[in-house]
Formats: C-alpha cells, sequence, structure tokens
C-alpha cells in the first residue's frame, strides 16, 4: 500500500512537470506570434508653405475731431457715412468769444500802426515799438487758436464713421470726440506670423486677403510694416497689411482670412492611415518598418495635402511606415508584411 502511494505521487508530478512545459511552450509560441502588417514607402515632395491668419479690417488712419475745451455746438454739417476731404469743415462751435477776440485784434492792429509811425518818425522809443508788436503777435497767435478750435476741420480725407452730439449740444471730453473720421482707402489688417517666418517676411511681399462679405473674391494686399519685436508668450510678431480701397469695397471690421505663400520647402508626405494618436495627449506617432521591425516615431505634423500629411520631422525619405496593423504593435516588435 505504502508502493502505491509513493507511485501516484512521482506520476503526479511527472504530470505537473508536462503541463508547466506545455505551458511555457504555448506563452513563448505566443511571444513569437508575428503581427501582419501593411506598409507604404514614404517620400518627399517641394510643398508650399502657405499660411491663413484671421484678422478684423482695420482703417489705416483714424481721427476724433474735437474741440481743446468745452464749447457748445452750433452747427455739425455731416452725417455718418459722408464721405468728407481733407480741410474740409466739419463743426461750427460758438463763436462769441472768437467775435471778441477779432475785435481786439483789429484794434491792436489799429494801435500798432499808429506807434509804428511815431517810432519811424522817432516820436516812439524802440521799447514801445517791441511791446506794441508783441501784443498784437499774441492776440494773433491766440485768436488763430481759437479759430482752430470752433471751426473744426478733417485733417484727412475719409468717411465720417461715429457722430456722438446734436446741433445745440454742449461738448464734453468724457462723453467722447464729436466727430470720428476714417481714411477707408487705403485700408489693412494686422496679422501675427509665427517667429520661425520672421527671416521670410519683407516690406512689399504679397498677401492674398479673403472677406466673409465678398464669398469666393480676394483682395490683393502688401506688407507695409513688419513689427522688429517677438512676442515672449506666442513667439509671434505683428506684420500689418495695406489693401488698397480704391471702390470702398472693404470696410473696417469687416472679417478677413489673409494667406502668405513663404515659398515651398521638401518634406515627407506620409498617409493618414499612417498616423496613430497617443491615448490622453495631443502627440501624433508613426511606425517605421526596418529589417523586420517596427519603431515607434514621435512626428511634427505639417499642412494637411489631400489625403496625406506633411511631416516636418520624425521620418525620413525613403522609410517604410505602417499603415495597417497598428493596434496590435509596441515599439520593437517584430511584424511580418502583408500585401
Amino acid at each position: 500500500m505504502k508502493y502505491l502511494k509513493t507511485l501516484s505521487f512521482a506520476a503526479l508530478a511527472v504530470f505537473a512537470v508536462s503541463c508547466d512545459n506545455k505551458g511555457d511552450e504555448k506563452a513563448e509560441a505566443v511571444q513569437q506570434e508575428k503581427v501582419q502588417v501593411k506598409i507604404a514607402k514614404v517620400s518627399s515632395e517641394d510643398i508650399p508653405q502657405t499660411e491663413t491668419y484671421t484678422a478684423v479690417v482695420e482703417s489705416d488712419v483714424k481721427n476724433n475731431i474735437a474741440p481743446n475745451t468745452p464749447y457748445r455746438i452750433e452747427k455739425i454739417y455731416v452725417e455718418v457715412g459722408d464721405q468728407v476731404r481733407k480741410g474740409q469743415m466739419l463743426v461750427q462751435l460758438d463763436a462769441s468769444s472768437l467775435q471778441q477776440l477779432k475785435l481786439q485784434l483789429e484794434n491792436q492792429k489799429i494801435e500798432f500802426g499808429r506807434t509804428e509811425q511815431l517810432y519811424q518818425v522817432g516820436g516812439a522809443s524802440k521799447a514801445e515799438y517791441d511791446n506794441a508788436k508783441m501784443a498784437l503777435d499774441v492776440l494773433a497767435t491766440q485768436y488763430k487758436q481759437l479759430v482752430e478750435n470752433t471751426q473744426l476741420v478733417s485733417p484727412i480725407s475719409g468717411v465720417v464713421t461715429v457722430r456722438n452730439y446734436d446741433d445745440g449740444d454742449m461738448y464734453s471730453s468724457g462723453n467722447g470726440p464729436v466727430l470720428t473720421v476714417e481714411q477707408t482707402n487705403p485700408v489693412k489688417v494686422i496679422v501675427n506670423i509665427s517667429e520661425s517666418f520672421y527671416k521670410k517676411v519683407a516690406k512689399g511681399m504679397p498677401v492674398s486677403i479673403e472677406l466673409d462679405a465678398y464669398e469666393g473674391e480676394t483682395f490683393e494686399g502688401k506688407m507695409t510694416v513688419i513689427y522688429p519685436t517677438i512676442d515672449v508668450n506666442t513667439h509671434t510678431f505683428p506684420v500689418e497689411v495695406t489693401i488698397s480701397n480704391a471702390a470702398q469695397k472693404v470696410r473696417p471690421g469687416m472679417f478677413a482670412r489673409a494667406k502668405v505663400n513663404f515659398g515651398s520647402v521638401s518634406h515627407v508626405l506620409v498617409p493618414d492611415e499612417a498616423l496613430v494618436k497617443q491615448i490622453g495627449a495631443g502627440d501624433r506617432y508613426v511606425y517605421v518598418y526596418k529589417d523586420g521591425k517596427v519603431s515607434y516615431n514621435k512626428v511634427e505634423l505639417g499642412l494637411h495635402i489631400g489625403t496625406s500629411y506633411e511631416i516636418i520631422s520624425g521620418v525620413q525619405p525613403g522609410d517604410e511606415v505602417v499603415i495597417a496593423g497598428q493596434s496590435r504593435l509596441a515599439n520593437g516588435r517584430e511584424v511580418e508584411v502583408v500585401k
């Protein structure tokens, strides 16, 4: 009986060892199983570097029309939307003080004329002559300034875009200017361009402008001002683009898209299906096949062109990339290529 028990234990041990060996063989078989993938060979192409920027149309020059001190408004000669020319009188303010000053100026001219005659014949001293001349000059300057401050003219040719007062109102600086005149030919947009393009921009560079208000139509602009500093937070720099607007179609406040062509660069194109997004992050990867294995390469994307993506870095011309079967892959995994 004791012999039979010993034999039974030995048999169980052999069976257990046999089962362990089979499990190891099965695990090894699973580990050696190769994932079937499809691959595609990629190449580089000359890709136009066109960037699109959003902006709002602005007037090239904007002037607020207002006196230096509070005055009662006698007459405003224009309305919002009126076209005005440079030097055109827009607003007449209370001129009662102007009339008084004008009378003083005329009297001083007469007084100076008398003093000058006396001085020429020796009847007045040099000091008297100089004092009379100074008094005349002071009144003339005051009169000129008061005229400019009560008869408001437009410093530019443009269009009236704001009117804050009516005839008879008392002007107060806290209520804004009497009028705003904006120059609408030309107009401009300001775009913020990545610092990576700083060496490629230059004054006079053409810019294509599209407006929501004129779908399908483009307007030509040119870079006229390039700001010399880079924003440390956004790593961009502003550029002013001027748009000729003789037909007055483009208006301040319109939403615009400015397209800039920075030339062409030779970059690799990979099919859309080759890209893998890392879970929990925005990074993109591509599996590159070489010598029976794949490597997990992080890539920097450029433009989306048709069914392919421009790759700035991470894949080289001539590389073979996986386009099917990525779900079972890992870095360094052996694969089997199928067609």
